[in-house]
Formats: C-alpha cells, structure tokens, sequence
C-alpha cells in the first residue's frame, strides 16, 4: 500500500475509496492489499481516478 501511495501521491483513504466505488484494480490477500503498476497506471489513463467521474451522474 505505501509503495502505491508514494507512486501515486495520495493517502492510503483515496486508494482505498477508489478500490470501493471506481473499481481501482487492486488484489486483497488476506489483510494485504497487492497492486500490478502497469494497471493501475492504465486505469489512471483510462480516467479511473477523475475526480470529474461521478458514478450517481450515471443514474
């Protein structure tokens, strides 16, 4: 989780709040969490972290 949050630049609650409601790609193994960079940055590409996305906009 640390390594993804300095790569990333936000706190551990954002990384958190992104795996819960936008689907950030992310493996839970017991209490770890695992992370592959070359996903994560591709979702990052993709908009997964705009803060403009709103998943309510969609309903």
């Amino acid at each position: 989780m640390k390594e993804i949050q300095k790569h990333l630049g936000v706190g551990r609650d954002s990384i958190l709040h992104w795996i819960e409601t936008r689907d950030m790609p992310a493996y839970k193994l017991g209490r770890l969490w695992k992370f592959k960079l070359s996903e994560v940055d591709e979702w990052i590409r993709s908009g997964g972290a705009d803060e403009r996305y709103d998943e309510q906009d969609e309903k």
